[in-house]
């Protein structure tokens, strides 16, 4: 540490820090414009001077000044007042003041270091701009507004497009008086490379940059800022809804830089997609279906018909009559709740949540070969990664902040090994781009083992003290030489042997995953042999080096924590295990269930078999989520009985005979658990709107109707029940996690949390390497489907879109749905890049507008899952993974053609 004194403080620095860092560290403030913690310094604004040594020491810039051993600083004298009142006041005279209308009005840098030193507006005559500065490129968009009467070019804007994001959107554009934020060509930001994230106008010191739907609707000192997690992917990020308590709405976002994990930033969807809240759309009152026809309700009535139709569905047919689905999208207590109405009211042990969809066999993959089925490292620890390993992951897109932590270690120096059917960012910049044929990828990760034995780079020392199997695995491998591998997978050999030797020697190495690879009737396998490659080099139970799932719901990762899942209980606990069984029944006061159980794909088999009668869809639409959506439908379609629980009227909840409207998650308290194991709070900002109710209470009422009386007073006591169940959580609770969330595992209070899995030892004890052999996917091209269909997520859409689709900027950027097509396939077609095209299977076919490129390779497609007015999940496959029964959602025959 370094030694100094600022305004005869002492003080201690890192070294390395400048001035003005080690002062805000320790809560001394230097008046500054441009200058933002996540940003190189750059002394734009001036203001920071200061004096070395003694007061009438020539000033310098604290921002671009590092601290030393001894060094004296002062921060104010009547010359540092002087000067920065003469730089306000030039400022000031190029700046249009007009505080009273502005909205950006007490959060504004320049009004308040104005105050502070007396600056006039008019200390140079009136307002500058003889004539007005043309700036169109955010126009014709429906985000940002950028007004350049109130810029002070400070460049944080510019900077942090560029250092931030890595996209480089926004530059400056002419000089002097007349300069201004634009794009290249001025061309407008929604046809731009901008990514719409919003970070221009979270780091804009004045109302420059500002979002168009918030205008008007309140000014920052006027709005009520409410921290909580953000409600679209498994990143967790923290933010602030900017709340008008007068019209109960959430009227903007913002961020604050230093928030974990995301450190004040966000993507577009985090920044924009809060329309959904308060859209006309939302569902306001119970319906009950009569003769065919939904009719509205009372809170009375529907409880009443969902208690009495579901009790006598379970006493008429038994435990598996009846199945009760959860939802990732909402709270850790509403899934831990939903799991114990199924199993105490329903009694059965049919529950599940939409990690079947997506990572159940990350679930089961990991558990089976470590112990633990979730993320070994931190967000964190992403920056320090020294070779990154992705595959079946598009993080840029699907895990924005997660890209941006990917971006600081390439920065840093870190090697990038991509293995991914299409061309995404990473891809575009990875040093080993393994564009491999889809559903290749055991074959390919075989292979990489099989050169890291041949060649002696794996970790003997590891592989011995920690884990067991190995000759097995070993001899499996025999069976896969680098040479077959390139033939099957379409790729050179070379860089099949290059991407493994860099992963074996990386310093550390870390992998990063995502449906890529559980979505293939091999999920659980391809799970398995990412945990078999993570060992052989011993790239795992140490900070920045680990095998790292990333879950793609808010809280997918807290509903699988939460037991709900037909074979676990809270905390992963095994509900076969007679110790578990008689805790959560002497806690519960009843005997829990002993049928099987299933997921949701064998809830829809069973209701199209006429076994199950009954289904409570809470959170989810599996008529546009699950594959094959005809098949689903026809299925859900012979149910006896069916309610959904909502904010919005779903596929599903066209279906149901009872409809729940429920609350969003501005609308309620609770937690979420991020993908990295970090349970964070989730805190009320409006109230539900109509007669919409919380969901924990619903549930409750519903348990309460169906015999089972259960009845809290806030989220915070069901945490405590659940956390009194659980080891994993018993030492997490409201209070501690209030500013900063926790990892679990955490089992005692004065635990910090545990921020890498596998340290010392695996879960399981040692780690189990599996011999994993290679099945290609369950339906391949032929004669009559020649192309290979694969589908994914994009940056702007979240799942089947009922919330992000709501947004407008979001809607002017991605409006329909779409498929990538190489343009050697196009041009034997006679494609061109937006016709419309006609994509079929042996399901089903759509219309969408093709985009003909180079991402995908030659006979493939892709398409984004988002839009269910062309759904693709029309088109996808039923065929399931073996362990989990995880749908085949990224490879199927598929034949396109230029629609009539």
């Amino acid at each position: 540490m370094v030694r100094l004194t600022i305004d005869n403080r002492p003080i201690k620095a890192q070294p390395g820090q400048t001035v003005l860092e080690a002062a805000l560290a320790n809560g001394i403030d230097i008046p500054r414009l441009c200058f933002d913690p996540r940003l190189a310094p750059t002394g734009a604004c001036r203001l920071c001077q200061v004096h070395l040594g003694k007061p009438d020491a020539e000033p310098v810039l604290a921002c671009v000044t590092l601290v030393s051993e001894g060094l004296k600083v002062i921060t104010e004298s009547p010359e540092l007042s002087n000067r920065r009142k003469l730089i306000l006041e030039l400022l000031l005279s190029e700046h249009r003041v007009a505080c009273t209308s502005c909205d950006a009005e007490g959060a504004c840098d320049l009004q308040d270091q104005a105050y502070r030193y007396g600056a006039s507006e008019c200390a140079y005559g009136a307002f500058q701009h003889a004539e007005p500065v043309v700036c169109n490129y955010t126009s014709d968009n429906r985000g940002i507004e950028y007004d350049v009467e109130k810029c002070v070019r400070c460049g944080r804007c510019v900077r942090f497009c560029d250092e931030v994001q890595g996209v480089s959107a926004l530059t400056f554009d002419g000089r002097g008086i007349t300069m201004k934020v634009n794009t290249a060509h001025g061309r407008p930001l929604h046809t731009s490379d901008c990514e719409l994230c919003g970070g221009c106008i979270r780091v804009c010191p004045t109302g420059a940059m500002r979002e168009k739907s918030a205008k008007g609707l309140g000014r920052a000192k006027d709005l009520v800022k409410v921290p909580t997690t953000c409600t679209y992917c498994g990143v967790g990020c923290q933010l602030d809804l900017n709340v008008n308590r007068r019209l109960n709405q959430v009227v903007r976002v913002t961020s604050e830089p230093g928030c974990i994990p995301n450190d004040g930033n966000l993507c577009v969807k985090g920044h924009f997609a809060i329309e959904f809240i308060n859209s006309a759309e939302r569902l306001r009152k119970p319906l009950i279906r009569e003769n065919g026809t939904l009719r509205e309700a009372t809170w009375a009535e529907a409880i009443e018909t969902v208690g009495r139709r579901l009790t006598a569905v379970r006493d008429q047919y038994g435990p598996d009559g009846l199945a009760f689905l959860s939802s990732a999208r909402c709270t850790n207590e509403e899934n831990y709740l939903m799991q114990k109405l199924a199993r105490a009211a329903g009694r059965t042990n049919n529950i599940d949540q939409c990690a079947t969809t997506c990572h159940a066999p990350t679930v089961a993959g990991l558990a089976a070969a470590l112990g633990s089925g979730a993320m070994t490292n931190s967000i964190a620890e992403i920056k320090n990664v020294q070779t990154l390993f992705l595959i079946g992951a598009n993080p840029t897109e699907a895990h924005p902040i997660v890209g941006l932590e990917m971006k600081k270690a390439m920065k840093k120096g870190a090697r990038l090994i991509v293995c991914d059917p299409r061309e995404t960012w990473m891809a575009g910049r990875a040093q080993i781009h393994i564009k491999h044929s889809p559903g290749t990828d055991n074959m390919l990760i075989n292979a990489m083992m099989n050169h890291i034995v041949s060649k002696g780079l794996y970790n003997r020392e590891f592989v011995e003290a920690r884990c067991e199997n190995f000759e097995e695995f070993r001899r499996n491998l025999l069976n896969y030489p680098v040479a077959k591998a390139a033939e099957v997978c379409g790729v050179d050999a070379e860089l099949i042997s290059q991407a493994a030797e860099w992963y074996a020697a990386g310093a550390p190495s870390a992998i990063f995953y995502t449906l890529g690879i559980t979505e293939h009737t091999c999920g659980t396998e391809n799970v398995m042999n990412l945990a078999n490659l993570a060992m052989l080099c011993g790239q795992i139970g140490q900070e920045s080096s680990g095998i790292n799932p990333l879950r793609g719901q808010n809280n997918v990762q807290g509903a699988c924590d939460m037991g709900a899942n037909y074979g676990l209980l809270p905390g992963y606990q095994k509900i076969a295990e007679s110790s578990a069984r008689e805790k959560f029944s002497k806690a519960w006061g009843v005997p829990l269930p002993t049928n099987a159980g299933g997921t949701i794909t064998d809830f829809i088999e069973k209701a199209g078999a006429g076994v199950l009668k009954a289904l409570y869809c809470f959170g989810e639409d599996p008529v546009h989520s699950e594959p094959d959506s005809s098949r689903v439908l026809a299925d859900l379609q012979k149910l006896e009985f069916i309610v959904c629980q909502d904010i919005f009227m779903s596929g599903t909840a066209e279906l149901a005979h009872v409809i729940l409207p429920a609350s969003c998650y501005a609308e309620k308290d609770g937690t979420f658990t991020n993908t990295e194991r970090r349970v964070q709070r989730v805190r009320q900002a409006v109230a539900p709107p109509g007669e919409a109710k919380v969901d924990w209470q619903i549930i409750c009422e519903v348990a309460t109707a169906m015999g089972y009386p259960m009845s809290y007073r806030h989220p915070s006591e069901i945490w405590d029940e659940l956390a009194g169940l659980s080891p994993l959580f018993a030492g997490i609770n409201y209070e501690r996690i209030d500013r900063v969330g926790l990892q679990w595992p955490c089992p005692a209070a004065d635990h910090p949390g545990t921020r890498f899995l596998h340290k010392d030892r695996f879960t399981r004890g040692k780690g189990r390497f599996h011999a994993i052999e290679f099945k290609p996917a369950a339906e391949l091209p032929d004669e009559k489907y020649p192309l290979i269909l694969s589908t994914g997520r994009t940056l702007y859409n979240y799942n089947v879109g009922s919330m992000s689709r709501k947004t407008g900027v979001i809607q002017q950027k991605e409006p329909a749905n779409f498929v990538e097509i190489h343009a050697e396939d196009a041009a034997r077609l006679g494609i061109n890049n937006g016709d419309s095209v006609r994509v079929t299977t042996r399901r089903g076919s759509i219309v969408v507008q093709a985009r003909v490129s180079g991402r995908v390779r030659p006979g493939a497609l892709w398409m984004p899952f988002h839009h269910v007015e062309a759904s693709t999940n029309l088109l996808t496959n039923a065929a399931f993974d073996t362990v989990t029964r995880t749908g085949e959602y990224k490879v199927c025959a598929a034949k396109i053609e230029r629609a009539a």
